[in-house]
């Protein structure tokens, strides 16, 4: 069965470019094993040649590959501590930041920092870029209209402020929706340019394998500006950030030097 998941991983490789290597092969065989009991396959080859030929289970295999599980200010004590310290700090050194939302999943993590932004400076223009594997992923935080549930931990007033009511859901504001660019990117591939002053990365890395993991670290740094701020997850401590070339201000946060 191991050489049957090897061959599968080779197999996607070169079918789409997504590569399972650097992904933990306990969790990934866990999220495919009811994909597969469903098409009612038990090997991977057989669950290969399903998506090679049917895109719609291409999708559903990104989809759950890919966790896509997201809210607005989630951890709301991290955000806090984004918005009234390390924030305040990075725009008295730079007034219009450059912001990159890495591993965005569905947006919601995306549009908070447009809004924590717009708070912070309400006549701010900057684009903040948005990235992620999944297509599906994007094509939903484009949209942006989310459930109630994925806004429980909107500060008070931000529901009326930033959203419209859509039926039973809600929808982001243009004003927002507007200051947030998608574009698909895998992490593996190395940082979507250089010159950001704070990226966002969090609940993404405890995906990946170690050797993975050194590797994200390294380019998110390699974008950085000096004196640039990583947020990571709050599983998710970098316990070598010295190696590389980052400063850890407090748990989750971290600058390059």
């Amino acid at each position: 069965m191991s050489s049957d998941y090897g061959y599968f991983k080779e197999k996607i490789l070169a079918l789409t470019g997504f590569d399972l290597h650097s992904y933990k092969e306990k969790q990934i065989r866990r999220r495919l094993g009811t994909l597969m009991q469903s098409l009612g396959v038990d090997n991977f080859r057989a669950y290969y040649e399903i998506l090679k030929k049917e895109p719609q289970h291409l999708e559903r295999f990104f989809q759950r590959a890919t966790i896509n599980v997201s809210e607005f200010f989630r951890n709301p004590e991290r955000f806090r501590e984004l918005q009234e310290t390390h924030l305040p700090a990075l725009l008295a050194r730079k007034g219009r930041p450059r912001v990159w939302s890495a591993g965005t999943s569905t947006g919601e993590e995306a549009y908070t920092l447009a809004i924590i932004l717009s708070e912070a400076i309400p006549h701010y223009s900057g684009i903040i870029l948005a990235t992620d594997v999944d297509q599906e992923a994007l094509q939903f935080a484009q949209e942006g209209i989310y459930p109630p549930g994925r806004l429980r931990h909107l500060p008070p007033g931000h529901l009326e402020k930033y959203f419209l009511a859509a039926g039973e859901n809600y929808q982001i504001k243009d004003k927002i929706k507007s200051r947030v660019r998608f574009k698909r990117h895998d992490l593996l591939r190395g940082p979507f340019g250089r010159g950001f002053d704070l990226i966002l990365c969090r609940n993404v890395v405890i995906y990946f394998t170690e050797e993975a993991k050194d590797k994200i670290y390294r380019g998110f740094t390699q974008a950085l500006n000096p004196g640039g701020i990583l947020f990571t997850g709050a599983t998710e401590q970098i316990f070598a950030s010295r190696d590389l070339g980052l400063i850890n201000l407090s748990p989750f946060f971290y600058q390059k030097n």
